[in-house]
């Protein structure tokens, strides 16, 4: 287990707006593995979360967004930065390597290779709506599940809170 960055009780409310829309945590390097390099034909959207304000103002809420779409990744997995590091690690160091560290992103999958990546430089620009838009134009291209990902009514009920990392305590 990682020594978390941030105290893991502050950071839950971050980790539960991706699993309300059908996110699956992951924590480690096996985990991460049995879903990206899986050759099953099969797109997978990894969430790397962030404590930053762009996630909290555009990722979060753009991604879910997008998961409402009618086409949606096969899966969706995701990990927390400054909380599950060796486990973020391997996937910069072994898929992401041409690529800086940087968190929020958002990178769809396919067979072990990137077909769309999101970077923090890019979120960090966009809106949550513009966001959600560019991934189900992501989404329409590659994917063929059906969505959404978790019914209208349940995300209907959703909120996304906007706050600043920096008011994460760390541990």
């Amino acid at each position: 287990m990682d020594n978390p960055t941030y105290n893991p009780k502050e950071v839950l409310f971050m980790r539960e707006e991706l699993t309300a829309v059908g996110f699956t945590e992951v924590f480690t390097i096996e985990e991460v593995d049995k879903y990206i390099a899986n050759k099953k034909d099969e797109t997978v959207l990894v969430a790397v979360n962030s404590v930053c304000g762009c996630s909290a103002g555009c990722a979060r809420p753009g991604v879910g967004a997008a998961l409402q779409n009618d086409k949606i990744p096969d899966h969706s997995i995701t990990l927390l930065a400054g909380q599950e590091k060796t486990a973020i690690n391997h996937i910069r160091d072994t898929y992401l390597s041409d690529y800086n560290p940087s968190s929020p992103n958002m990178i769809l999958f396919k067979n072990g290779k990137i077909l769309k990546f999101f970077e923090r430089i890019h979120i960090q620009e966009l809106t949550a709506e513009t966001l959600a838009d560019q991934l189900v134009d992501t989404f329409n291209e590659h994917c063929t599940k059906t969505g959404p990902s978790v019914p209208k009514e349940e995300y209907d009920k959703l909120s996304f809170t906007i706050t600043c990392g920096s008011k994460i305590s760390r541990v």
